[in-house]
């Protein structure tokens, strides 16, 4: 069969769904990744791995309207083109707006996975909360228009049912995110000193990152020898942390901005412990490849943060926007080094057990019926 993939990003394209191309690829199907163009590096990547690449317009974040009637459009056309047998779509431009216009050119197989709930869920002020019912009913119609619906935790499906996004008729699934390569994040010898922290992850409020700056603060006046790491690409529009602020806590010795990167194994072999105090996530593909690679983990006790840290077993879970909790449970490392090589192995050892990206490729493909021909009923086309 031939498979579109439709996702808003290149990089997280090869980064993230690898695994799950090659397992499609490997089973007789052919596969097209839809995605926006400007990333040169990342169309090569996914033709090197035999794939064919199509672009189409996207502002990821803005809400322009005039451009995102241009994405629907693009996406409509390129179904028609291509005539895929099933569509793949996540992220939220990518599922509202392409369900919606894979059905309109009938496309027999449409599945959509919710990755997150993202910065249009917080509901927080008021602009969030208004963007939050839009959001509520673009997807609503989306949602109307698929197969089988992906959620990777339990509070982002209860939300979407609570909400009555998902219609009766759509079929409802749970995936363990994207999984991770276990054999691409091979287990790495343990750093212990200096004890290094990492926050792996786009530069947005919603990360946590300035809880991760407060509680850094904290700790350099007592712990100065630690280090605390920032690896990520920079972001603009709503809820995004300005270069400025990441430049000064830089400046001031607070944090160590690291970039952004292709590849973030060597900055986790470099690492002690994984640091991830967001607000919300899907499941965190940061927090799982660090976990791969024998890497202890802090996170909240936040939606799809829940799924991946066994407290007290392979890392610490913290209140929700506390930087005083989290500095405590960093200073724990920092004080019984002992603890990031348990949990460390801990980690790898969940990992092999729950988030083997091939056995999550098998899955999704399971419940899209990859090998059948495309189920009858279900919403209408």
């Amino acid at each position: 069969m031939n498979v579109a993939i439709l996702g808003n990003q290149a990089r997280a394209m090869v980064n993230f769904w690898s695994v799950f191309i090659a397992r499609l690829q490997a089973d007789g199907h052919t596969v097209v990744c839809i995605i926006p163009p400007g990333d040169a590096e990342g169309d090569a990547a996914l033709t090197s791995m035999g794939v064919r690449v199509r672009h189409y317009p996207l502002d990821r974040k803005g809400l322009n309207p005039v451009r995102d009637v241009a994405t629907f459009a693009a996406l409509y056309r390129i179904f028609r083109q291509e005539r895929p047998d099933r569509l793949f779509c996540f992220t939220i431009k990518p599922v509202i707006y392409g369900a919606t216009a894979a059905a309109l050119a009938r496309v027999p197989g449409r599945v959509a996975m919710i990755t997150g709930l993202g910065y249009m869920f917080e509901a927080d002020t008021p602009v969030k909360r208004l963007l939050n019912r839009v959001a509520v009913l673009m997807y609503r119609a989306a949602l109307a228009c698929v197969h089988t619906v992906f959620f990777q935790n339990e509070e982002d499906r209860a939300v979407f049912t609570a909400k009555g996004i998902v219609p009766a008729g759509t079929e409802v699934a749970m995936s363990r995110g994207t999984g991770v390569a276990l054999d691409h994040f091979a287990p790495a010898e343990t750093v212990t000193a200096p004890v290094t922290f990492l926050l792996v992850g786009r530069l947005i409020e919603a990360k946590g990152l300035y809880e991760y700056a407060e509680a850094a603060r904290m700790l350099k006046a007592r712990h100065p020898e630690a280090r605390f790491r920032v690896l990520g690409p920079p972001e603009q529009g709503l809820g995004s942390v300005p270069m400025e602020t990441i430049n000064q806590w830089h400046r001031e010795g607070v944090i160590e901005y690291m970039g952004q990167t292709r590849d973030v194994r060597p900055f986790l072999r470099e690492a002690s412990v994984v640091v991830l105090p967001s607000w919300r996530e899907g499941t965190p593909c940061s927090v799982m490849e660090g976990m791969s690679m024998a890497r202890a983990a802090i996170v909240t006790d936040a939606p799809g943060c829940r799924e991946v840290v066994e407290d007290g077993v392979n890392g610490f879970m913290v209140p929700l926007r506390s930087p005083e909790a989290l500095a405590a449970a960093m200073e724990r490392f920092i004080e019984d080094p002992s603890l990031v090589q348990r949990m460390g192995r801990a980690g790898r050892d969940l990992a092999e057990r729950e988030f083997d990206a091939e056995k999550v490729a098998a899955h999704i493909m399971r419940v899209m019926r990859l090998d059948a021909a495309p189920r009858a009923g279900g919403n209408p086309q």
